[in-house]
């Protein structure tokens, strides 16, 4: 469905202000998809949309509470942004009620679905699998992976991660994921166009094909939190780092507790 030429433009305009904004091109990308997609099911200009349009939009999508939660900002964002620049009186999001988050419902690819995958894969999609099995990484910042933010103290190898939010966080790797990550050579570990390197989305099916139905990518960023946690004793500061997540609330989201661990707490307990 071609998107009408007002909404282009509008929508053009607001991502470049966005970018002045310094908002990381993650962000920006998502915000742009949101739009797109309300742009393809509306029949009225952005700036002639109302309130109870746009929650008629919203209510028939089947989304998820956390997809519903995002493409909420994104809206009050958009019209925020067209009040400031007098393109329209009022912001016709402020009308959709805000979402409650969901309850944590971590799920970590088993070590069959995960050793299934590492069976079928490639050399190259070996390493996308361990970055984010083993390093927790997401599928944005495993398209980005690049040789100069590789690096080596008397502790061992490291790699310099650019993550969500414009955060830059350092990643422990194991030897040999270093040494595969430098036997790629200078540059993306992962080539592609878009901006040099394979896009995010692009990988992320890539790796799904091969974890099965069901399955994602960001599934193996919670196996790597379960395991992190388990192995510092419970220690969801260690795994917030990690994970490059601003608050430890977040990261719970990710860890699955095993009964065992919880049925050993309390007997230890009660002895």
């Amino acid at each position: 469905m071609t998107i009408p030429a007002p909404w282009a433009t509008a929508i053009h305009e607001y991502l470049a202000a966005q970018r002045d904004a310094g908002r990381p091109e993650t962000t920006i990308a998502a915000r742009r998809q949101h739009l797109e997609h309300l742009a393809r099911r509306v029949h009225t200009d952005p700036w002639r949309l109302t309130g109870p349009e746009l929650r008629d939009y919203t209510r028939a999508q089947p989304w998820m509470p956390e997809t519903r939660r995002g493409r909420r900002t994104t809206f009050l964002s958009f019209w925020r942004w067209a009040v400031a620049e007098g393109h329209t009186l009022e912001n016709p999001a402020t009308i959709l009620p805000p979402v409650a988050a969901s309850s944590p419902n971590p799920r970590p690819a088993p070590d069959d679905v995960y050793r299934l995958a590492l069976a079928r894969a490639t050399d190259l999609e070996r390493i996308m699998l361990r970055l984010a099995a083993d390093c927790g990484l997401r599928r944005a910042e495993v398209a980005r992976v690049h040789s100069r933010d590789l690096m080596q103290d008397l502790i061992g190898w490291s790699l310099t991660v650019h993550g969500k939010g414009g955060r830059v966080r350092v990643v422990p790797l194991t030897d040999r994921l270093a040494r595969d990550l430098l036997a790629l050579g200078p540059g993306y570990a992962f080539p592609g166009a878009d901006n040099g390197h394979l896009s995010p989305r692009w990988i992320g099916r890539r790796i799904s094909r091969l974890l099965g139905p069901d399955w994602t990518m960001h599934k193996l960023r919670h196996r790597a939190a379960t395991r992190v946690y388990q192995a510092s004793a419970g220690d969801t500061f260690i795994v917030q780092e990690l994970l490059g997540h601003a608050s430890p609330a977040t990261t719970r989201r990710y860890v699955r507790v095993p009964s065992t661990a919880i049925r050993a707490a309390v007997l230890a307990a009660a002895d």
